[in-house]
């Protein structure tokens, strides 16, 4: 079997030349969480709730968790103010629950998978509604304010961080690499 994920014809990914700010984020965004949607698909629940390395609880599965509260903490809490709007995968007693919790269970799994896509329409409905112009907007954010855009550039970081935890973990899993 060859090590590629998808023919390059076949990879759902672009790589074009986006006019302007907003689309070159919407581009790298979109493509992160292809790279994580790759990285994942055709994995059972084991094995995407396999840990990497002792006493690491990071996992496939708790990326996916991670991702999704990720998600709906920039897009809905931060930068629409939406403080109503529970917390995904957190719990007081646990602050690693987005990894600790990812269990191999197909339900923990259908769960994750269907958060994280909920998560993601919903950024890129408020994202599309988005002017070019209101990326300089200022939002509440701990003690000060932060820019729309400084929270794209870091949700575009915070992906390519676990995109690279994912070639590694999918390493392990069954030896694919690239791409």
């Amino acid at each position: 079997m060859s090590d590629s994920w998808t023919a390059p014809e076949d990879d759902p990914r672009s790589y074009g030349n986006p006019v302007g700010e907003k689309a070159t984020y919407r581009e790298y965004l979109s493509n992160y969480r292809l790279t994580i949607e790759l990285k994942c698909g055709g994995l059972d629940a084991e094995q995407l709730a396999r840990r990497s390395v002792p006493p690491s609880s990071l996992s496939l599965l708790g990326l996916v968790r991670h991702l999704a509260q990720m998600e709906n903490h920039w897009f809905q809490r931060v930068l629409q103010g939406r403080t109503d709007v529970p917390r995904l995968y957190k719990r007081e007693d646990d602050p690693d629950w987005d990894f600790a919790g990812a269990v191999p269970d197909p339900a923990v799994v259908e769960d994750a998978v269907a958060t994280w896509k909920a998560e993601i329409a919903r950024a890129d409905e408020w994202l599309d509604a988005l002017d070019e112009s209101d990326l300089a907007d200022e939002v509440a954010f701990d003690d000060g304010t932060v820019s729309t855009r400084d929270v794209l550039v870091h949700v575009i970081e915070e992906y390519a961080r676990h995109a690279g935890h994912a070639d590694l973990l999918r390493e392990c899993i069954d030896g694919r690499t690239g791409q």
